[in-house]
């Protein structure tokens, strides 16, 4: 796989996701270096990443149902596939909407527009969102699915390297960034909705709602945080 994954054994998609949750201020120079395609970024990374929480969420929806106030929901397989495939395509169109708004962002803020290096920042900052998708196996579950929302800081963490954002307006770009995807994922969250509800599937779960809300809450800390600087 070229240089887009660290390391010269075992799986380079496990190296990188791992490179980057636990050590980004180290990775992200490792992955500005890198002259791999978005292309292949796409495909062998974004891809099968993208694809964890839907198949999670379709495999947990068919064994344990979504419940509330004791009852339980179980959607039917077809109804299940239908909405994992819409959330698979949905979550790879916002991949390159946040991408397309980051990169061209980045000048207004005294970064450089590069549209590579806007998809790697973006596609990678992801990791932790995507991984976070395992949750959806059991609905109950779901809420902690906020811990993906740690992509916000991977993002903040490398928007520096890659983007040549300077260092005292990395905050202000990742919040204007965050409120534009918060944006993207009411519109996707609408659209899965209303979807859902032709397909007899429920509209929002509580994962949805959670995340929706903790993306809230991670703009006004980020606000929170330029006052006090």
């Amino acid at each position: 796989m070229t240089d887009e994954t660290p390391g010269n054994g075992g799986n380079p998609i496990v190296a990188r996701a791992k490179a980057i949750i636990l050590k980004p201020k180290e990775e992200w120079p490792v992955i500005d270096r890198e002259t791999t395609p978005s292309g292949d970024i796409f495909t062998r990374y974004a891809l099968p990443l993208a694809a964890i929480g839907p198949v999670a969420q379709f495999i947990g929806g068919q064994v344990f149902g979504y419940g509330a106030f004791g009852v339980t929901y179980r959607p039917s397989i077809a109804s299940g596939l239908s909405m994992a495939i819409l959330g698979f395509v949905l979550s790879l169109v916002g991949l390159f909407v946040v991408s397309f708004i980051a990169d061209k962002l980045a000048p207004k803020f005294g970064g450089e527009s590069s549209s590579r290096s806007a998809f790697k920042l973006v596609a990678y900052s992801m990791t932790a969102s995507w991984l976070a998708g395992i949750f959806g196996l059991i609905p109950s579950l779901s809420l902690l699915g906020i811990v993906g929302l740690y992509s916000f800081y991977l993002f903040y963490v490398g928007a520096g390297t890659l983007m040549k954002v300077p260092e005292d307006k990395t905050l202000t770009y990742t919040i204007v960034t965050v409120v534009c995807v918060l944006l993207i994922y009411i519109v996707i969250g609408g659209v899965t909705a209303g979807l859902g509800g032709l397909g007899g599937a429920p509209s929002l779960s509580g994962g949805t709602i959670s995340s929706l809300q903790g993306l809230e809450s991670i703009d006004q800390g980020l606000r929170a945080a330029i006052v006090r600087g």
